[in-house]
């Protein structure tokens, strides 16, 4: 690790205004910042804590939905009652990721902005474009088990490893920032994440020294909550395909549905066309498979995640299935 320089923020704004200049990054958990520290992925010259603001309170909006601080630890979120009455898909994604030590330091904020776990990104002495724009991408013709299915490019095949964030883009969530002009933006989840393209080294729609404050989740949907992980070993480990599901349904069909999918890109993966599928259909094999066939039209392989495109078909099927059970 490279040393830095440390201090403590005493104000959002100075916060964002200090995250402005090169070299600077905010931290506040810590639990993928410090990794990607001590492999000199990230080489920040100063850390500004901002654990000491006032981000970590869960509240009640107006409509019925909640506000939550950039600043809400994993576990507390997941834990919270209202989460766990309303947004059982979200508690049960949370419950999914990392470890109970590593969800009692993570935030809310920091989960959305987690980076890849592609095995190329974490080494420095191997081409990555993410890491090092234009050196190429070695996952393409390497070991790519884990990576992408949908929505990559020839720049870039990761995958975005948060299984949260999978289950805030199944509920419409709003992630609102601040700058270090005190100018405060809500952001869509929808249009909160970037595709790789030929840009896969910026990753979100945050500008230079904007700052996550909270994310908000609007009144919950109808409908039975699940959150599906299918990984290589029962904990610790990342998705291979996630599905976050929320399906209302009633004598045999589907009233609505909500599906986000992790694991297959560089984002959280919501499909209109796949619900679209589902909508006053029968809870059969053939509106399963019609869902399934939305989800993924124009998947690609890379040899080693080849499995991921029946695994997907497959663990659709499984929660949809359960989702409709009467």
């Amino acid at each position: 690790m490279k040393a830095f320089s440390y201090q403590r923020a005493d104000s959002t704004a100075h916060a964002a205004a200090a995250a402005v200049k090169p070299g600077v990054k905010i931290i506040a958990g810590g639990t993928n910042l410090l990794d990607l520290m001590k492999l000199q992925v990230e080489t920040p010259s100063q850390l500004v804590d901002i654990n000491r603001l006032p981000l970590d309170k869960i509240e009640e909006t107006s409509d019925g939905g909640l506000r939550v601080g950039a600043l809400v630890r994993n576990s507390d979120l997941a834990a919270d009652a209202r989460v766990r009455q309303r947004y059982g898909v979200l508690s049960r994604a949370l419950l999914a990721g990392a470890s109970a030590q590593l969800r009692n330091k993570a935030t809310t904020g920091g989960n959305l902005l987690q980076r890849t776990r592609c095995y190329y990104f974490y080494d420095v002495t191997k081409p990555c474009n993410k890491r090092s724009p234009g050196s190429g991408c070695a996952a393409l013709a390497g070991f790519n088990r884990i990576h992408a299915i949908l929505g990559t490019s020839n720049e870039c095949i990761a995958t975005h490893p948060s299984d949260m964030a999978v289950a805030m883009r199944a509920l419409d969530a709003k992630v609102e920032t601040v700058n270090g002009e005190g100018e405060t933006r809500v952001i869509p989840i929808a249009e909160f994440y970037r595709l790789p393209g030929r840009t896969p080294e910026i990753e979100t729609s945050l500008k230079s020294g904007e700052i996550i404050t909270a994310v908000t989740l609007p009144p919950p949907p109808p409908g039975v909550h699940i959150y599906r992980k299918v990984r290589d070993r029962a904990s610790y480990a990342f998705a291979l395909v996630s599905v976050a599901a929320i399906v209302d349904s009633t004598r045999g069909r589907i009233r609505s549905a909500r599906l986000a999918f992790g694991g297959l890109a560089l984002k959280p993966w919501r499909v209109p066309q796949a619900v679209e599928k589902l909508a006053n259909a029968p809870t059969d094999t053939a509106s399963f498979n019609a869902a399934a066939d939305a989800v993924l039209d124009g998947a690609r392989g890379f040899g080693g995640n080849d499995f991921k495109i029946p695994l997907t078909r497959r663990t659709l099927h499984s929660v949809l299935a359960e989702t409709t059970r009467t």
